[in-house]
């Protein structure tokens, strides 16, 4: 697609969401498996489901516009994931790989909010209204699930973690 136009532009910034969202949706559920902090587990699980309410509002936004919900493959969020994922695989203390769980969810986290700010300033350049109202709700909850991160890893996930003996 040729970027001729800020509506062009705008319109590869959805596709690019939709993806990574769409990655998420899949990915979320594993991340929940794998991390051993009760809290943490359920933080994944309740942003798995709030991904999916994200996705349905990406799909109202193309449909605002005309457009079939389309996705174009986010490289970015693909390229996070896999960093994830080695996270995931990793040998050692639960608790020191739930931090860094974390760690590689807020990179996420901070991906997409980058991601939905640029999308947002876009649609209200447009005067898409109805777009912005609908991004702006999905960039709040990744905002709150970058705080809630935060604070799992502050008030118990870090501290775990520091318990552990160092073995070098």
């Amino acid at each position: 697609m040729a970027l001729d136009s800020m509506q062009d532009l705008l319109l590869d910034q959805l596709r690019d969401l939709y993806n990574a969202e769409q990655q998420l949706v899949k990915a979320l559920p594993k991340i929940a498996e794998k991390s051993c902090s009760a809290s943490l587990r359920e933080a994944f699980e309740a942003h798995w489901r709030e991904t999916e309410g994200q996705v349905v509002r990406l799909e109202r936004a193309f449909f605002s516009l005309g457009e079939e919900p389309e996705g174009k493959k986010c490289k970015g969020m693909e390229g996070l994931l896999d960093e994830g994922k080695d996270m995931l695989s990793e040998n050692g203390s639960d608790s020191v790989r739930d931090a860094g769980i974390i760690a590689a969810a807020q990179r996420v986290e901070h991906y997409e909010i980058a991601g939905y700010g640029c999308a947002i300033t876009f649609a209200q350049l447009l005067g898409h209204q109805d777009i912005v109202t609908l991004l702006e709700e999905t960039l709040a909850e990744e905002k709150a699930a970058d705080e809630k991160l935060t604070a799992i890893a502050e008030e118990e996930v870090n501290q775990h973690a520091m318990a552990e003996p160092t073995t070098h």
